[in-house]
């Protein structure tokens, strides 16, 4: 298998050119022209801080939430109903980021959100292309999660949870707001049995390019989220 080694151009091989596992390229850097362009063209980056070299991956399957199609259990139901947690929008991004780099993950060594995937996604935010949710807690953070959004396509990137049930109610949250917004698209990336519960699904690569294609043609919300779904709120 021949990778593609990026340049300072940007460029990125077509998907199809991915190995089994989903490794289309490496190199390049994570400028915000560069971001954008990947997620655009149905590929993320995804590295350890062990290997500084930057991974583009565009895997097959790929696993996707419908906002639609989210399903939520009796149990969390009951637990979003007693108002155990505060989720809020856009408010605290980098900390967020953070807590996910910093959480131990179970079979995980290190992290791959690296000070670079860090510094590069702080600047999509500042330009309302990233976002994040948190989760409060009687005043404290305690879960929260962040993507990219573009058109009518969320990308989500990692979550974190400190208390039970935290990232299952600021995910539920947010998708229920994003429906609001007009998404309709939700990338998962690689399958995780705890998104799976909530009602992700494989779908084969193809189709996904398909989609991703048609939901770029829809303008992008780009802003703080908090204060767009106010100003839906208000219009209401």
């Amino acid at each position: 298998m021949r990778y593609t080694l990026l340049d300072e151009s940007l460029y990125f091989p077509p998907v199809h050119y991915a190995d089994e596992h989903g490794i289309l390229a490496f190199g390049g850097d994570l400028s915000v022209e560069r971001l954008l362009l990947a997620y655009q063209s149905g590929i993320f980056p995804w590295y350890s801080e062990e290997d500084p070299t930057i991974m583009w991956w565009a895997p097959d399957p790929r696993f996707v939430l419908y906002p639609t199609q989210l399903r939520v259990s009796k149990s969390m139901r009951q637990v979003l109903r007693k108002g155990l947690f505060e989720v809020t929008f856009d408010q605290r991004f980098k900390e967020v980021m953070i807590a996910c780099q910093q959480i131990k993950r179970t079979g995980q060594q290190g992290t791959w959100i690296t000070e670079d995937m860090l510094e590069g996604y702080c600047q999509l935010h500042a330009q309302g292309f990233a976002h994040s949710v948190e989760v409060w807690q009687q005043g404290q953070l305690v879960g929260g999660l962040y993507g990219v959004s573009l058109g009518h396509c969320f990308f989500g990137e990692s979550m974190f949870s400190k208390a039970s049930n935290a990232s299952k109610a600021g995910f539920i949250t947010m998708v229920q707001k994003l429906q609001l917004l007009g998404i309709k698209l939700i990338d998962c990336q690689v399958y995780t049995q705890h998104l799976e519960s909530l009602g992700a699904e494989e779908i084969p690569r193809d189709e996904y390019m398909a989609q991703l294609k048609q939901h770029l043609q829809n303008p992008t919300h780009q802003g703080n989220w908090q204060t767009l779904l106010a100003s839906l709120k208000d219009n209401s």
